[in-house]
């Protein structure tokens, strides 16, 4: 497994998977946006109170490879990377299965900021990032 910024436990519920007894696709997009939600609240960021402030982060773009499946009872770890990229937050996250560190999905999600309703060049992700180095 290669290094991240952060990791994220998780355990595959039941009602998660299909009728072949995988995780279904969608459910790997959650994964990764409670991992991004998580992270950012270990930076003391809240999404609610962010929109309080005016302030939105949106997902403009989201590319999942599925690699292995994981199954009702695997716990995986779900971990990211971030940088910035123009006005874009993007996220590189990749999903293993924790038994075996196998990677079962790779993902790129881009993100952007919305402050009172108009698409900012990311300053607010400046502030955020600014936080990873201390």
């Amino acid at each position: 497994m290669k290094e991240y910024i952060y990791k994220l436990t998780l355990k595959v519920r039941d009602y998660e998977c299909d009728l072949q007894g995988v995780v279904n696709n969608s459910n790997y997009q959650r994964y990764m946006e409670h991992t991004r939600h998580e992270f950012l609240e270990s930076l003391g960021e809240n999404f609610g109170a962010m929109h309080d402030k005016g302030i939105d982060a949106f997902v403009s773009r989201v590319d999942i490879r599925f690699k292995v499946a994981l199954r009702s009872g695997d716990s995986c770890i779900s971990c990211l990377n971030v940088l910035k990229e123009g006005p874009k937050l993007v996220f590189y996250q990749d999903i293993y299965r924790a038994s075996d560190n196998v990677l079962a999905a790779k993902g790129k999600v881009e993100t952007v900021v919305v402050e009172n309703g108009v698409l900012t060049w990311g300053e607010y992700f400046d502030n955020i990032l600014e936080r990873l180095n201390k």
